[in-house]
């Protein structure tokens, strides 16, 4: 890929936000075979994984990735669970105030990863997990993450 997407605040806030009444581990093995379907089509080396309720219901590892992703994979999730929002979109706001996240004293930047690729899933507004992508720049994985969540709402 040599144009990489970019991404502004409100870019990320406009995109679909997954927020349904339920969402079962079935629901997520269907997401996490939409991200498959993704980054198969995208010729992409991507780990997918998709956590629901501390559970991880699926995940993939396509193309050369492999266990060096499971550190970005767990923390970029931590992200989305402890703000709330994709992690992609809570990095730029941080970039917006003057704020890099990864300069911010008091957090462990070794657990909390604000890099693109995660997006929350909600029930009823209450974020009960992510779907996480990792293994390209953090843009394209936002990009396969954002695309496989419009699939999956679009079934």
């Amino acid at each position: 890929m040599t144009d990489l997407p970019e991404y502004t605040v409100d870019d990320l806030e406009r995109e679909p936000v997954l927020d349904l009444t339920e969402f079962t581990n079935d629901d997520g093995v269907d997401l996490g075979l939409a991200a498959v379907e993704v980054i198969d089509e995208r010729g992409l080396n991507l780990a997918v994984r998709v956590v629901l309720r501390g559970d991880i219901v699926f995940q993939a590892k396509l193309g050369s990735s492999g266990p060096g992703n499971d550190p970005w994979l767990a923390g970029k999730h931590a992200v989305v669970e402890k703000y709330g929002e994709p992690s992609l979109l809570v990095r730029r706001r941080h970039e917006a105030a003057g704020t890099p996240f990864e300069e911010l004293p008091d957090i462990d930047h070794e657990a909390f990863k604000a890099h693109g690729g995660s997006i929350p899933i909600k029930v009823n507004g209450v974020v009960v997990g992510s779907i996480t992508t990792s293994g390209e720049p953090d843009v394209v994985d936002h990009a396969t993450s954002a695309e496989a969540v419009r699939r999956y709402l679009s079934r």
